[in-house]
C-alpha cells in the first residue's frame, strides 16, 4: 500500500520488520527474495492500471526512434519518461551498497518522513496548479528525474518527493502524481530484473513459495488500488493526510527508541 503512497515504502519495509523483531532484516537472502515478489506485484498492479497509458507512450517512443524526432505530445512524455529514468539508475548502481549499509538506520527514517512530509505539505501549499500534463517537457522530466534519485534514502519517499519537484514546478497534484506513477515504472520494472536475475541464479530459499506468491498477490492488488485511489484523492484533496500519518509514523518510531524497546540500528 506504501509504494505509491506518499509515505516511503522502503522506509515501511524496514521500519515493521523492525518494531515487531522479524528475521527478514538479517537475512539477506530472505529480503532479496521478498523484494522481487513486492516489485512483480507493484509493477503488475501499476502496468494493469496504466496499461493504455503504457502502450500509447512506448509506441510514441518506438515512432520518436524511427524518425529522430519529438513531434507529439506523447513523444515528449515518453522521452520525459525515459530520461526522468537515468538519474535514478546512475545513483543506485553507483551507491547501491552504502544505501543498503547506511541509510536504513529506523532514526534516520523516521528524521526523513517527518522532513520530506513538511517539504511535500509546504510546497503543496504555497505552488500554482496551472501546469497540466501537456505541459510536461523532456526537461522537466529530468529534473523530476533527479528528485526521484533523492528518493533512495529510506524515509523519503520516491512519489513523495517527485510530487513534491512537480508541484513546486507548477503542476496540478493530479498531474503530479500521474507522471510519478508512470516515472516509477521502468525505476520498479529494473530492480524487478536486477533482484530477479540473482534469485533466480541462487534458487528460491526453502519454504519461500507460498509468501512469494502470497507477497506478488498483495501488492499487486493493493498497488492497483492505492493508485486509484490517489488519483481520485488529490484532486479534490491537498497532502496533508500524509504529512500527518507520516509524523505520526516516526512519533511512533522515536517512542519504540526512547523506551528501549528497539534499538535506534539495524
Amino acid at each position: 500500500m506504501t509504494e505509491f503512497a506518499p509515505v516511503s515504502s522502503s522506509g515501511h519495509l524496514i521500519l515493521v520488520p523492525w518494531l515487531f523483531d522479524w528475521p527478514i532484516l538479517s537475512d539477506p537472502e530472505l529480503n532479496k527474495t521478498f523484494d522481487v515478489a513486492l516489485h512483480i506485484g507493484t509493477l503488475a498492479g501499476a502496468l494493469v492500471y496504466f496499461r493504455r497509458d503504457v502502450a500509447r507512450y512506448i509506441s510514441a517512443w518506438v515512432g520518436s526512434l524511427s524518425t529522430r524526432r519529438i513531434e507529439t505530445r506523447d513523444q515528449r512524455l515518453a522521452w520525459a519518461l525515459v530520461v526522468g529514468t537515468i538519474p535514478a539508475v546512475i545513483v543506485g548502481a553507483t551507491l547501491e551498497g552504502f544505501i543498503t549499509d547506511e541509510l536504513g538506520q529506523p532514526w534516520l527514517i523516521a528524521v526523513m518522513l517527518v522532513v520530506f512530509g513538511i517539504v511535500l505539505y509546504v510546497v503543496d501549499r504555497v505552488s500554482s496548479t496551472g501546469r497540466h500534463l501537456d505541459d510536461i517537457t523532456v526537461r522537466r522530466g529530468l529534473l523530476l528525474g533527479v528528485a526521484q534519485a533523492l528518493a533512495l534514502q529510506p524515509g523519503v519517499s520516491r512519489s513523495g518527493v517527485t510530487m513534491t519537484a512537480a508541484r513546486a514546478m507548477g503542476f496540478d497534484r493530479e498531474t503530479a502524481a500521474r507522471f510519478s506513477f508512470l516515472l516509477s515504472l521502468p525505476v520498479i520494472a529494473g530492480a524487478t530484473i536486477y533482484a530477479g536475475a540473482d534469485l533466480v541464479g541462487e534458487g528460491m530459499p526453502p519454504g519461500m513459495t507460498v509468501p512469494f506468491l502470497a507477497g506478488i498477490a498483495a501488492s499487486a492488488v493493493s498497488g492497483f488500488l492505492v493508485i486509484a485511489f490517489l488519483l481520485s484523492y488529490l484532486r479534490r484533496h491537498d497532502f496533508a493526510i500524509f504529512l500527518w500519518f507520516r509524523v505520526a509514523v516516526a512519533a511512533v518510531v522515536f517512542g519504540v527508541i526512547a523506551t528501549e524497546v528497539r534499538s535506534a540500528t539495524i
